[in-house]
C-alpha cells in the first residue's frame, strides 16, 4: 500500500487519467486494441487495479456460474465402508440439531483457483453435509456475512494462494463482529506445517493439507462439531 501511495505521488496524474478513459472508450465502442491501450496506460504507471476498473466501467465484472453435481464423489471413491459411516454420522447429526450438518466452502483474497474447492464441496454433499459455496475472491467480512445469512455449522477455507495467515483472524475476527463466534472455521490447502500452530492460535478448529482424505476428514468435523454442540 505504502509503494501503490508512492506511485501516484510520483506520477503523472494527467496522463494516467488520459491513458484510462482510452481504454474505456475503446470499451463503449469497440473501437481500438484495448491490450495495446493497457500497456500504455501501464506505461503511464496506472496500477492494474485502475486499468481493470477502466473496463468494468463497460462490461461489469465476470461472476463465475458455481455448481456443484452431487453423486460423483460416491460413486468413484474406493472405500463405501467409510463413506458409509460418515454418512450415518450426518444422519445421526441431523436427528440431534433437527437439520443437517451445514458446510460453507469459501474462498478468500486473490487466489483465483475454485476446482479443489469444488470438488471438496461435491464430497462434503455425498458426504451427506448441506454444502453452500461462496464465490472466488470474497472478503473476510462477505464471507462472514454470508455464513451467518446461510446459518452454517462450519466455513472451510480453502487456501492456495499463501492468505491463510492473513486471511484467517480477519475471518474470526468478522465471525466475532456478527455475534456468531459459534461457528467452527476449518483450513484446506496450500498450507505449510509450520504455519499450523499460528492458525490454530487464531482460531482454526482443523487443518487438512493436500493429500487428505475427505471422508476422513468429513469425520474428523463431525466429532469436533458433536462435541462443541454437545452431542
Amino acid at each position: 500500500m505504502k509503494r501503490l501511495e508512492k506511485l501516484k505521488k510520483e506520477r503523472d496524474n494527467n496522463k494516467v487519467q488520459q491513458t484510462l478513459a482510452a481504454i474505456t472508450k475503446a470499451a463503449e465502442t469497440g473501437e481500438g486494441n484495448l491490450l495495446e491501450l493497457s500497456i500504455e496506460a501501464a506505461q503511464a504507471r496506472a496500477t492494474l487495479g485502475e486499468i481493470s476498473f477502466a473496463m468494468e466501467k463497460v462490461f461489469d465484472r465476470h461472476k463465475a456460474v458455481i455448481r456443484s453435481i452431487s453423486g460423483v464423489y460416491r460413486s468413484e471413491y474406493s472405500d463405501p465402508e467409510i463413506i458409509e459411516e460418515v454418512r450415518k454420522m450426518a444422519d445421526k447429526f441431523e436427528e440431534n440439531e433437527g437439520r443437517r450438518p451445514r458446510i460453507m466452502i469459501a474462498k478468500m483474497g486473490q487466489d483465483g483457483h475454485d476446482r479443489g474447492a469444488k470438488v471438496v464441496a461435491t464430497a462434503y454433499a455425498d458426504l451427506g453435509f448441506d454444502v453452500d459455496i461462496g464465490p472466488l475472491f470474497q472478503t473476510p467480512a462477505e464471507t462472514a456475512k454470508q455464513a451467518v445469512e446461510n446459518d452454517v455449522h462450519v466455513i472451510g477455507m480453502s487456501s492456495l494462494a499463501a492468505g491463510h495467515k492473513t486471511l484467517l483472524p480477519q475471518l474470526i475476527e468478522e465471525l466475532t463482529k456478527l455475534g456468531r463466534e459459534d461457528i467452527m472455521v476449518i483450513c484446506g490447502g496450500v498450507i505449510p506445517a509450520q504455519d499450523y500452530e499460528f492458525l490454530y492460535e487464531h482460531g482454526a478448529a482443523a487443518i487438512f493439507g493436500p493429500g487428505t482424505v475427505l471422508p476422513v476428514a468429513a469425520k474428523k468435523i463431525l466429532v469436533e462439531l458433536n462435541s462443541r454442540l454437545g452431542y
